[in-house]
């Protein structure tokens, strides 16, 4: 079915507004992929905050134009899914390989990060980087660190003195 110039304008236009407020990108080959997995997939994409586009190549070349993923026009080729991660740099990584090792046939092509094209064997160190929430986690651990410690040292001072003063005494009732 054809698509009309006003349609194609309209999904440039959406794709572009995407992909400018995008953190990361990733491409996949979804062929042999039937449409109750591909649902699944939008599934899940939806509830991880991830845009999930199949985009005709002639179209994600001038969605992405003047973007930070225009280096993705490189490896535009067969039928493509877009995914971009909006909140998250690793949510659509993690959702496509999620997606990737229950379906053989779905085939990760490239992702994109900061203006770079990354090859699909790199999905894991994208995959694999911790959501905000795991992040802030993270860095409180690290702050709040030197003040646990600083708090245990400063308990530790009287339970020696009481450990020596128990030990003197215990001296004392053997000597006596």
């Amino acid at each position: 079915m054809a698509i009309g110039l006003e349609e194609k304008k309209q999904i440039v236009s959406e794709v572009n507004q995407a992909a400018t407020s995008a953190l990361s990108a990733v491409l996949a080959d979804y062929r042999g992929v039937n449409v109750d997995e591909l649902t699944a997939l939008r599934k899940t994409a939806r509830e991880n905050q991830v845009y999930l586009r199949v985009v005709r190549n002639t179209l994600l070349k001038r969605a992405i134009k003047d973007t930070d993923f225009e280096c993705i026009k490189e490896v535009l080729e067969g039928p493509t899914l877009l995914a971009l991660s909006k909140e998250d740099p690793g949510a659509a990584a993690r959702v496509l390989k999620d997606f990737a090792e229950e379906n053989e046939s779905f085939q990760i092509r490239a992702l994109s990060v900061g203006g770079e094209l990354l090859d699909a064997n790199q999905i894991d160190v994208l995959a694999k980087l911790p959501t905000m929430d795991q992040a802030r986690s993270m860095l409180m651990s690290v702050i709040l660190a030197p003040v646990t410690k600083l708090a245990r040292t400063t308990y530790e001072i009287p339970s020696k003195v009481t450990r020596v003063v128990a030990a003197v005494r215990d001296q004392k009732k053997e000597a006596a």
